[in-house]
């Protein structure tokens, strides 16, 4: 695959999280908790955007740019968005931002790439699935279990809209007038999570709380990325020691590299499952507004 050694680290925790899922599905399907298929189908699409997101599908160019890796440039790699495209060049020649600034906002940039490009898979299943019911000749039972789940579906590709729309108008506003200093939040994770947060059926106490909690996602994500850096900066040195032949400095490295690496791993794995259950609190909010 050719990954780099965050990037590892992020596939680990990725699939930790899917076999965590799919063992509870396991369960609920034996219980006959899962008749509709919904969780099943769900665990599939979610299997598809790890495939997709580190290159396994089979297709070239096809990994997605996780949020957490830190490049050492910027320009290398595309955001597959002329709209995109047009704000960055725009951001960059501003002269209202830092490097510093820059690399923020770029993280934001490939995050919002991400976002489109797991609402196209979402898509695609929903077109998939429409075109199998169309065909279906004599209405039963199970079919209308099946239209309620396009429907679930659908509702799911609406709130992923929403956040994209959200998610551009907010980049719009950033690329042209540089970043606030008195936003809360910065990780544009974070940031996606209290926009929508806001327009879901919270009280202002529930509202409160959901910041409070945010603040420490936050922190959590920055700690995570700090390991994800030292975890680079060791692969690194440890690639240059393995070059000069020194077994006792190469030892030592190698088992620091396994420190770190287990740790990113470790972070991943925790900031992965916080986002999932924060997620799913707010997509519960905004589905009691529908109602």
């Amino acid at each position: 695959l050719h990954l780099s050694a965050v990037k590892l680290a992020e596939l680990h925790s990725d699939l930790k999280i899917q076999e965590k899922d799919e063992l509870s599905w396991k369960k609920l399907k034996a219980e006959g908790l899962d008749e509709d298929g919904e969780k099943e189908a769900k665990l599939r699409r979610n299997l598809n955007v790890i495939m997709t997101k580190y290159g396994m599908n089979g297709k070239k160019d096809s990994q997605l740019v996780d949020t957490n890796y830190i490049k050492d440039g910027t320009e290398s790699d595309t955001l597959d968005d002329p709209r995109l495209e047009k704000l960055w060049s725009k951001a960059k020649t501003s002269g209202k931002f830092s490097d510093e600034e820059l690399d923020k906002l770029w993280r934001e940039f490939k995050h919002h790439k991400e976002k489109i490009h797991e609402y196209n898979i979402l898509l695609e299943t929903v077109s998939r699935t429409e075109d199998i019911h169309k065909n279906v000749i004599n209405p039963s039972e199970e079919n209308l279990v099946k239209e309620e789940i396009l429907h679930n579906k659908h509702r799911e590709l609406k709130d992923k809209l929403r956040s994209i729309n959200q998610g551009f108008e907010r980049l719009r506003k950033v690329s042209h007038q540089g970043y606030d200093t008195t936003s809360e939040f910065e990780e544009p994770r974070v940031i996606d999570l209290w926009d929508m947060a806001k327009s879901a059926n919270f009280t202002e106490k529930e509202l409160e709380s959901f910041r409070e909690e945010l603040k420490h996602f936050e922190a959590k994500i920055e700690k995570h990325h700090h390991y994800q850096k030292q975890l680079e900066i060791s692969h690194e040195k440890l690639k240059h020691i393995e070059g000069t032949g020194d077994k006792d400095h190469l030892n030592r490295n190698r088992e620091k590299y396994a420190m770190l690496e287990e740790k990113t791993k470790e972070l991943g794995y925790k900031v992965k499952k916080h986002l999932q259950d924060l997620s799913s609190r707010i997509s519960q909010g905004l589905q009691h507004n529908e109602l």
